[in-house]
């Protein structure tokens, strides 16, 4: 008879591999699995809404591309409303609303308010730069829910670094120092908004995650394109450029963000007994 070791099994480090039948072992956690239609499973309201976010978006960057102002001003905050009208009928048919549902729209809220600041005749920059500012602490809150802070630390410095660079690209653009205060809070939260979205891609590992993260980055670029047209050289066609990337941003992020049903919390140190002595 092997001698029984002064440790129990459930130890982690000591914990024996699950055999086949065996009841009383504690299952191994598995990262979250792609869901292969995300919007298979939204109801037919639903999809009806995302297609007409789809096309409220493609009209309002035709509009001002074209200088259709008619159709800009309508179709801008349409957009996002019909946006959150598709992320309030998923969250319904998946059980209700959710804190992570909640935050959502609370990002989706703060973009509505920031399209029609930056929409507006007159110099709306800095309540539209505050509004978009606001919607991205509820996108990091929202990244939050399901992954621990900054979990990649190339994730967290790439975006704050090329932040940082072009922060100072535009200094000399920036007269006004509470212009450029905001400009300096803007830039750390989008950047710090990407990192958080990487971050949980690289725990999660699920392509719904990598998308999300691709939309961060793609919000950057989009910001980025803003900030040299506006602040230091002309962007041929930017209307084009700034809101094509600003849309796609808003559809990967809206369409992949979901709570994963998988939480990353800290191992314990001792696994709990799931009933039987456990005995070898």
């Amino acid at each position: 008879m092997k001698p029984r070791s002064a440790l129990p099994d459930d130890v982690v480090g000591l914990k024996r591999p699950n055999a086949p039948g065996d009841s009383n072992a504690a299952p191994a956690p598995r990262p979250e699995t792609d869901d292969p239609a995300v919007l298979a499973q939204v109801p037919g309201v639903g999809r009806l809404l995302f297609a007409a976010f789809v096309a409220a978006a493609v009209l309002a960057t035709t509009g001002s591309t074209l200088g259709w102002l008619g159709l800009y001003y309508a179709a801008k905050p349409a957009a996002m409303l019909l946006a959150m009208g598709f992320v309030l009928v998923r969250a319904r048919s998946a059980g209700g609303l959710r804190r992570f549902d909640a935050l959502l729209l609370a990002a989706l809220a703060g973009s509505l308010a920031g399209d029609v600041f930056l929409m507006l005749p007159g110099n709306y920059f800095i309540p539209g730069l505050a509004s978009f500012l606001l919607a991205h602490l509820c996108y990091i809150a929202l990244l939050r829910q399901d992954a621990p802070w900054f979990s990649s630390r190339a994730g967290l410095l790439t975006p704050l670094g090329f932040g940082a660079l072009m922060y100072a690209a535009l200094w000399s653009g920036l007269p006004d120092p509470v212009l450029r205060g905001a400009v300096a809070a803007y830039v750390l939260v989008i950047g710090l908004m990407a990192a958080q979205a990487i971050g949980r891609a690289s725990v999660l590992r699920n392509r719904r995650a990598q998308l999300v993260a691709l939309g961060a980055c793609i919000f950057m670029l989009s910001d980025t394109l803003i900030a040299i047209n506006r602040f230091l050289q002309p962007v041929p066609l930017s209307a084009l450029w700034i809101l094509s990337t600003y849309y796609l941003a808003q559809v990967l992020i809206v369409v992949n963000a979901r709570e994963a049903s998988t939480t990353y919390p800290a191992p314990p140190l001792i696994h709990p007994r799931q009933g039987g002595s456990g005995a070898p």
